[in-house]
C-alpha cells in the first residue's frame, strides 16, 4: 500500500489514475509521494519516508531540487502537459499588444448607457486601431514543447517566424514547420524581431537574460512576451525600454506591483496553464510518473535525478539505488552482487550532474541483508527494494 499527499488540488482526472493500491492522506510526513502544483515546499521539513515529488506543471522553483536529491527523494515534472494552454494564451498575447482590444472593451463599459453607441462607436474606434500579425516577424526563444507550439501556430497565422535554441532536441526538431528559421544567436533573432516570445527555463545562465544589453539589439518598438518565467526579465531594465519606446509593450503572465505600474503593460494573472485541459493533463502525467516510479522503480521526467526506465521486472527481484555520481560506484554493487552469488540479469545505470541511478533486476529475491549492505557503500543515497 503506498500513500500520498496533495499539497494543492490536484484534478481528480489524474488522481483516478492510482489504484487501490493507493491511499490519500493528510499527514504529509507519512506520504510516499507528494503532488503539488503551486505550493512553496522550500521551508518544508521531510520526513524519510518520502520518495518523490510530482510537480503538476513544468516549473519547480518552488520545490528545494538539491535538498531532496540528497535526501533520495526524486522529483518530476510534466513537461507539455499544459503546452497548448500556454500556446493558445501566447497566441492571445500577441493580438492583445496588436490591436487595442483590451482598450476598445473598456470604452464600450465605460458607454454602455449611451443609447446611441452603436453610432459614436463609429467615431471612437479610431482610438483603438492597431496593425495585423500577417507578415511580421516572431522571435521564439527557446523550442522546448511550448516553443515548438508556438513556432507553428504563428507561422500558420502568417507570421515569419524565427526560432533559437541551442539544445533543441530531435523530437522538437522534427515537429518544428519546416517554414520556422533557425538562427544561430539571440542577437540574430533580437536584431530582426518585431515580437519576441520567450520559453525557456530559469537557469542562472537565463536569469534577467532580456535586460538592458539584450533590447538595445532589438527594434524600436518591439513587443516582448513572457509566458514562460518572471525572472527571466529584468524589471527595471523593461521599465526603461518600456518608458523609452524602446519596448512598445510587454506582455508578461507575471504581473508585480512594479511591472504593473509600468506604462503599455499588458498583465495577465498567471492564467498560461489554466484550463481544465492541462490541469488533467498535468495532472494524469504526474500519476503516472509517481506509479512508475514507486511501483516498477522507472524514472520519467525528473528535474534532479536521471531518466532511467527499465520497463517491468520480469526476473524474480528487483533493486534500485540512487548514489552520487563518482567512480567505481557500479563495480562495488556488481561486486557485492557477486559475493552473495546472485546473478544480474539487467542492469541500467544512468547519470546527471552530480546524480546517478541503477536498476538492477537479478535472478534472486532482494533481501533486507542485501539492501543494507548497499546503503552501506560510500556515495549511496537510498536503496530501494521494488520485488
Amino acid at each position: 500500500m503506498y500513500k500520498y499527499a496533495n499539497l494543492n488540488p490536484i484534478a481528480q482526472v489524474g488522481l483516478d489514475i492510482f489504484t487501490d493500491e493507493y491511499t490519500k492522506t493528510e499527514n504529509v510526513d507519512e506520504a510516499e509521494a507528494i503532488l503539488v502544483r503551486s505550493a512553496q515546499m522550500h521551508d518544508m521539513d521531510f520526513s524519510d519516508n518520502l520518495l518523490a515529488v510530482a510537480r503538476a506543471g513544468a516549473g519547480v522553483n518552488n520545490i528545494p531540487l538539491d535538498t531532496l536529491a540528497d535526501k533520495g527523494v526524486v522529483v518530476f515534472n510534466t513537461p507539455g502537459a499544459n503546452a497548448n494552454g500556454v500556446k493558445e494564451l501566447v497566441v492571445c498575447g500577441a493580438l492583445l499588444a496588436a490591436r487595442d482590444i483590451a482598450g476598445g472593451m473598456e470604452w464600450v463599459k465605460e458607454n454602455k448607457d449611451d443609447e446611441a453607441i452603436n453610432k459614436s462607436m463609429e467615431k471612437a474606434k479610431k482610438n483603438f486601431a492597431g496593425t495585423e500579425l500577417k507578415g511580421k516577424k516572431l522571435g521564439v526563444i527557446g523550442l522546448g514543447a511550448i516553443g515548438v507550439l508556438v513556432a507553428n501556430i504563428a507561422n500558420r497565422l502568417g507570421m515569419q517566424v524565427y526560432g533559437v535554441d541551442p539544445f533543441l532536441s530531435v523530437a522538437n526538431a522534427v515537429s518544428l514547420s519546416r517554414d520556422v528559421t533557425l538562427l544561430k544567436s539571440y542577437d540574430e533573432l533580437y536584431k530582426i524581431s518585431d515580437y519576441i516570445t520567450i520559453h525557456v527555463p530559469l537557469l542562472d545562465s537565463t536569469k534577467g537574460m532580456l535586460n538592458t544589453e539584450a533590447f538595445e539589439k532589438m527594434k524600436d518598438g518591439v513587443v516582448i512576451l513572457n509566458f514562460a518565467r518572471d525572472t527571466l526579465v529584468n524589471d527595471d531594465d523593461m521599465g526603461k525600454a518600456l518608458e523609452s519606446g524602446k519596448v512598445g509593450r510587454y506582455v508578461t503572465d507575471f504581473p508585480n506591483s512594479k511591472v504593473v505600474n509600468f506604462k503599455n503593460v499588458i498583465a495577465t494573472p498567471h492564467l498560461g496553464a489554466s484550463t481544465e485541459e492541462s490541469e488533467d493533463n498535468c495532472a494524469m502525467m504526474a500519476a503516472e510518473e509517481i506509479r512508475a516510479y514507486l511501483e516498477d522503480g522507472n524514472i520519467i521526467n525528473s528535474v534532479n535525478y536521471p531518466n532511467c526506465d527499465a520497463g517491468k521486472c520480469d526476473t524474480q527481484g528487483r533493486i534500485t539505488i540512487l548514489h552520487k555520481n563518482i567512480p567505481k560506484m557500479i563495480a562495488q554493487f556488481t561486486n557485492l552482487f557477486a559475493g552473495k552469488n546472485i546473478n544480474i540479469s539487467h542492469l541500467s545505470n544512468k547519470s546527471r550532474g552530480d546524480y546517478a541511478y541503477c536498476i538492477f533486476d537479478i535472478d534472486s529475491a532482494s533481501t533486507e541483508d542485501i539492501k543494507n549492505e548497499l546503503e552501506a557503500i560510500d556515495g549511496v543515497i537510498k536503496v530501494r527494494i521494488v520485488k
